[in-house]
């Protein structure tokens, strides 16, 4: 069974909706619905942490999730929740250059990323005005797409914690196989643990 933070986002069941093409067995909590204990007991198997407004630090029970979590069961983190990994792992939330919320933007992926299996370089849609910085020096921290109009981080991931976050929006219309990115993901995290399929 996998567990959805719903960050109080308005496109979490078209999320939903992707994810349950990978798994059946997926059940959605709302940021300030349950307490970490309470997942706890579910044993899940995955936590994808989802999209949402603010900051990490103002979405309820997300950052407690990560630390009880993390480095014990894949982790996805999608917007906010890329933004919540990022600085649990010790980068710095900053603002963009300029908002970009409901914008298009062209990536471009790294050598370790296709060898993950994502698609090569696309458009994606972004919801954002908060980006990822300083992280090049975190021990384990692996960089694996940029956009191209502004050179923000678009998508990390973290062998060592099992963990990966994803800035833009792969639910999106406006995001270029975004399916794939998600099967991507599944394929990476559980490929080496006896959870696949679980």
């Amino acid at each position: 069974m996998w567990v959805l933070v719903d960050n109080y986002d308005s496109f979490t069941h078209i999320l939903l909706h992707y994810l349950q093409q990978l798994h059946g067995d997926i059940r959605v909590f709302k940021n300030d619905e349950r307490t970490v204990a309470d997942i706890a007991l579910l044993q899940p198997s995955a936590i994808i942490i989802s999209p949402g407004p603010g900051r990490p630090s103002g979405a309820g029970f997300t950052m407690d999730i990560i630390r009880h979590f993390i480095g014990h069961i894949p982790i996805l983190g999608i917007c906010l929740g890329h933004q919540a990994l990022g600085e649990f792992l010790g980068a710095r939330l900053v603002h963009a250059p300029y908002p970009m919320h409901g914008k298009q933007s062209h990536i471009h992926i790294t050598a370790d990323a296709e060898s993950l299996g994502f698609p090569p370089s696309m458009n994606v849609m972004r919801y954002h005005s908060l980006v990822l910085e300083d992280y090049r020096d975190i021990n384990g921290f692996v960089p694996l797409a940029w956009s191209d109009d502004d050179q923000a981080l678009m998508m990390f991931y973290h062998p060592g914690y099992n963990c990966m976050g994803i800035q833009f929006h792969p639910e999106s219309v406006g995001t270029e196989q975004g399916m794939r990115y998600l099967r991507s993901w599944y394929e990476w995290a559980f490929k080496d643990t006896a959870q696949k399929g679980s």
